[in-house]
């Protein structure tokens, strides 16, 4: 954040750099939307050194059993949860290794839950409920870097001796400046003003991506370039971990189908076979 008159000056909330959007064309709104969205990918390339050092930080706590918590409110929560949810049936991990914690709770996935997350001590009683310990992680995601809800979650579990990570999308914040690790991804200005779920949700998205798939991989929770511990939750996944065991062991796409859900994963039936 920038000082203008002795007041912060969040870059989330300037102005676009477009105006008059009621009066373009779908395709110019299209391709303007398009050349904001351009810029993500290069400001999210800028902080992968901090990204980097989070990871490292978080990975042999969750080697030892630590948890990974995301703590935000709206967008930000909303993609902390989809974050988290998505990875027990992708990489076969128990729902209790990464969670996602939203202000409002479940209700506020689909419905905006009224000042939620403007009350501060909110987020550590939230994290509270599942008995966080020194040797998990709490990651804040915030565009603004503001979020009394989000601050005072990842400030109360550093107080107790948790490692801390925040992700925002402006300078200097509250967050950053109270987080372990900091990651500021600067997309600047959003196309419709200070609309944070374009940008800045999708920077948000990307970096979530990163870390997760990361720690999955360096877990031991893909082989190869495979999600070998996938659930096998529908007839897809069954078919994609058939054909995996088909090429790892050179069987008829029967045999294959047959060894797969006789183990219950990929990993298992290579183990099996090829250990």
């Amino acid at each position: 954040m920038k000082e203008e008159n002795n007041k912060p000056i969040k870059i989330t909330e300037q102005p676009s750099r477009f105006d008059h959007l009621e009066q373009m064309s779908v395709l110019e709104l299209l391709q303007h939307i398009n050349e904001e969205d351009a810029v993500v990918a290069k400001a999210v390339k800028q902080v992968i050194p901090q990204v980097n050092a989070l990871i490292e930080a978080i990975l042999p706590r969750m080697k030892k059993g630590g948890r990974l918590f995301y703590v935000g409110a709206g967008t930000s929560g909303r993609l902390g949860i989809l974050d988290a949810s998505e990875l027990p049936p992708t990489f076969g991990i128990p729902e209790t290794w990464v969670v996602g914690i939203i202000a409002g709770g479940d209700r506020a996935l689909r419905h905006a839950v009224e000042r939620a997350e403007d009350i501060p001590e909110q987020g550590w009683q939230d994290l509270l409920a599942y008995h966080p310990t020194a040797g998990d992680t709490v990651l804040g995601i915030a565009a603004s870097g503001t979020t009394p809800y989000v601050v005072d979650a990842v400030r109360m579990a550093k107080q107790h001796g948790l490692l801390t990570g925040g992700i925002t999308n402006n300078l200097n914040t509250p967050l950053a400046k109270v987080a372990d690790y900091a990651i500021e991804t600067i997309v600047g200005p959003e196309f419709v003003t200070g609309s944070t779920r374009m940008k800045s949700g999708t920077a948000q998205k990307m970096i979530l991506n990163m870390i997760s798939t990361t720690l999955m991989i360096r877990l031991g929770r893909v082989r190869g370039n495979r999600m070998v511990n996938m659930q096998l939750t529908n007839a897809k996944l069954i078919d994609r971990g058939t054909r995996m065991l088909q090429e790892s062991l050179g069987l008829s796409y029967e045999e294959a189908r047959c060894r797969l859900l006789e183990f219950g994963s990929v990993e298992k039936a290579l183990n099996h076979f090829l250990l």
